[in-house]
């Protein structure tokens, strides 16, 4: 297994994870770092950056890892788009160093320029005519004696209420083992951004193991993930955030 350095204390939690689950992906597949840029359009030096957490990787290269590692992208991407936006921010409220830039726009051709300028204006005159369409009509509701007639605006609906959780805890000791009901699953990876029936069981057995993750709605977000490191520090596990096969042995207890 590699020797990675350690990422910076102030690195966001959001593009830690993100930057733990490609290094356990490319530990795990045996590729050095030169191989793996052999089996992917992009350079060492990129992936040495995106393993270093000081550039964010891009969509395509994200997706090659998985492919090349034999991973499912899905929850991969989904990592990476919640791991964007904690690093978007970064970038706008300090200067970014070169290396660290998301992406620079090519400038514009002629042609597109042009292209551009024309679509503006046809947006700022379909709001003029609107605006002039709106003018003509309370003009034409004035009653005659000065005053605007009042509108007719009907009364809007209430706000239908919330649907229910679609999940609920059916906790029970079947073989050994702690089943909620909703996955019979041990071996699912689940992290931020990860929804349906596996994540709600998890929160059903987080909360039998005495962990509150908020709602039991099969959506696992900062709450969720909160509550799972609580969990595996309290089991003795890796604390990552994340559900894998040995939290899931945890909590099956």
């Amino acid at each position: 297994m590699s020797r990675w350095k350690a990422l910076p204390a102030e690195l966001d939690p959001r593009v830690r994870q993100l930057v733990v689950r490609l290094r356990r992906l490319k530990d795990h597949s045996g590729l050095s770092v030169r191989q793996l840029a052999a089996r992917t359009e992009y350079s060492p030096k990129s992936w040495e950056r995106y393993f270093g957490a000081r550039a964010l990787p891009p969509v395509p290269a994200v997706a090659a890892l998985a492919r090349v590692c034999g991973e499912d992208p899905t929850r991969l991407l989904a990592l990476r788009e919640v791991a964007a936006e904690a690093w978007t921010a970064a970038v706008r409220d300090a200067d970014p160093e070169p290396e660290i830039v998301l992406a620079q726009r090519p400038p514009l051709s002629p042609d597109r320029r042009v292209l551009r300028i024309a679509l503006v204006a046809g947006s700022v005159t379909l709001v003029l005519a609107v605006a002039s369409a709106v003018l003509v009509t309370v003009r034409l509701m004035d009653d005659g004696s000065g005053g605007t007639a009042r509108s007719s605006t009907a009364p809007q609906a209430a706000p239908a209420p919330a649907s229910p959780s679609p999940y609920a805890c059916r906790v029970e000791r079947v073989g050994g083992h702690w089943y909620a009901g909703n996955s019979r699953t041990r071996e699912e990876n689940l992290a931020v951004g990860s929804n349906g029936p596996a994540v709600a069981e998890a929160q059903c057995l987080l909360r039998r193991a005495g962990i509150s993750p908020g709602g039991i709605d099969g959506m696992f977000g900062p709450l969720t993930e909160h509550a799972v490191k609580a969990f595996q520090k309290r089991a003795g596990l890796d604390v990552d955030g994340m559900v894998g096969p040995h939290t899931w042995k945890a909590l099956r207890g």
